[in-house]
């Protein structure tokens, strides 16, 4: 296993977090070397683009990528570079858990739902959208293929299997979108005959999100297209208390990138009171896609803990501590 991995600190609140994770991740000795690249505002900064070719050389030198939150200036470059860095990659894969603690503005208790999104198609690709001079009428082609929704909803599966996870939901609005999400529900029903020891049910999108507002228990694994499956993980993280407490993954065959899924909060840049749980939390997805399922589990512990106890929290967590001081209360119990 290549020990080394890619490190992007990123904006705003980035390099802070990112430095309390790196603390963690040497605590609980991981065993990781760090190789350090720019992206986002500082990488525009430094080297006048936003995405630099040594960047996305790194990363698929070292295959693996801990991403801090980027802002992408509104037009310049990508409409966004997270999705830029998804299809350079093809990271067809977006990972989100939603696990309640103790201590957070969760909404309801024992919550643990993983919503598996696909990341490279459907309503947000670039290509087919256009708006006349007028800017009275404005288009946007989705497409969906056969193949990324054999991939990603085999990856959910896959995913119930190996973690022991009870049930698939596929979520679609194929009453109405006969085509696009009518073709990823017919496969969802053909890859769930495959996985006889997995209860599978779908459900219509606007039904899930209510479903998920009334009775979220009931849900396991939710696997959907790109745009539901944006707004759903969304939705988790607000059952559990927030983007806060939010990790992301985003996993292709080749390179996988994990990251905190809140945004760059430059209002409160450089005053050190982020919260980084949500990245410290990616940093445990990582450490088990390279196999380090106790470290991850034992990192996991640590923040339950902390919450538990009300010990030395940030300000979104009802506490006046510093990143610095939460991050040592975590280390303190690895």
């Amino acid at each position: 296993m290549n020990n080394k991995i890619t490190v992007i600190k990123g904006d705003g609140i980035g390099p802070e977090i990112m430095d309390a994770t790196i603390r963690v991740l040497d605590a609980i000795d991981a065993g990781l070397e760090y190789e350090y690249v720019d992206a986002g505002l500082m990488a525009l900064e430094k080297h006048g683009e936003l995405l630099p070719e040594d960047t996305l050389a790194a990363i698929e030198k070292n295959k693996v990528c801990l991403k801090g939150p980027l802002t992408t200036p509104v037009g310049k470059g990508f409409s966004s570079i997270n999705v830029a860095l998804r299809r350079h990659f093809n990271l067809y894969a977006n990972i989100r858990p939603a696990i309640t603690f103790p201590g957070t503005k969760a909404r309801f208790d024992n919550i643990d739902i993983i919503t598996v999104r696909e990341n490279t198609e459907g309503a947000y690709r670039q290509e087919g959208q256009t708006i006349n001079e007028e800017r009275t009428i404005a288009k946007s082609e989705i497409v969906v293929t056969r193949e990324a929704c054999e991939k990603i909803i085999r990856y959910a599966f896959d995913i119930a299997v190996k973690a022991d996870r009870k049930k698939v939901t596929a979520v679609h609005k194929a009453n109405i979108m006969k085509t696009v999400s009518g073709l990823f529900l017919e496969v969802a029903e053909e890859i769930a005959k495959e996985y006889p020891q997995i209860e599978f049910n779908s459900l219509i999108v606007d039904n899930t999100c209510m479903q998920l507002v009334m009775n979220p228990q009931q849900f396991d694994i939710i696997v959907t297209t790109n745009l539901f499956g944006d707004i759903i993980s969304d939705l988790c993280a607000g059952l559990v208390g927030g983007l806060g407490m939010a990790p992301g993954a985003n996993i292709g065959t080749d390179s996988a990138i994990f990251e905190a899924v809140h945004g760059s909060a430059p209002d409160i840049a450089g005053k050190k009171i982020a919260n980084p749980t949500a990245l410290i939390l990616a940093a445990a997805l990582m450490l088990e896609h390279l196999g380090m399922h106790d470290k991850a589990i034992k990192i996991r512990n640590a923040i339950r803990s902390v919450l538990e106890d009300k010990d030395r929290l940030t300000g979104d967590l009802g506490g006046s501590s510093k990143t610095a001081e939460f991050t040592d209360a975590v280390i303190e119990r690895l």
